[in-house]
């Protein structure tokens, strides 16, 4: 961001700064370590699911469709100051993983792990700019997002998801 500001301000460079928070939809890779594709894939192979600490930590999560809406209004704006592009509707990542067991309909307990030193307790973006400025917010809600997100991870062949199967997810990145 600090070399972006200083294109724009002594190079007069058109620029855009935009932070993205917690993208998800089809296509995502079960192995990247992030949460939504660790919890689907633990609840497909019939594992429990990990939660890292107490599950109290809070995640956003914005569906890719919203997402790419948001970057192209900024792209397409005259604003050069920085935009968060998420979705705000914040939940714990124990309710999440709650929910991921009643979306996918498989009975998984969560089992629960010491919290990595550097996970945030709590991730929520602030989008005033966003709607105020570019006229833009989210509006695919995480129950309809997630099960796109779902069916795209169930429509996997067996073969791709037995890749899946030695990954090391001891590492989740929320």
């Amino acid at each position: 961001e600090s070399i972006t500001m200083a294109y724009n301000t002594f190079h007069g460079v058109e620029t855009r700064i935009l932070r993205i928070f917690n993208t998800y939809g089809p296509r995502m890779r079960l192995n990247d370590g992030r949460v939504i594709p660790a919890f689907i894939g633990q609840a497909i192979r019939g594992e429990d699911l990990t939660v890292f600490g107490d599950g109290n930590q809070t995640r956003s999560f914005c569906y890719v469709d919203d997402q790419v809406e948001g970057i192209w209004r900024l792209l397409h704006s005259d604003y050069h100051l920085p935009v968060n592009i998420g979705n705000p509707d914040e939940i714990t990542i124990k309710d999440f993983a709650e929910e991921i067991i009643k979306l996918t309909g498989t009975n998984q307990k969560i089992i629960y792990k010491g919290l990595p030193k550097d996970d945030p307790l709590q991730r929520q973006p602030d989008i005033s700019k966003a709607k105020s400025i570019l006229g833009w917010e989210p509006k695919i809600g995480r129950a309809e997002g997630m099960k796109i997100t779902y069916d795209y991870f169930k429509s996997l062949s067996a073969e791709e998801l037995a890749k899946e199967e030695h990954k090391d997810f001891t590492k989740f990145i929320y």
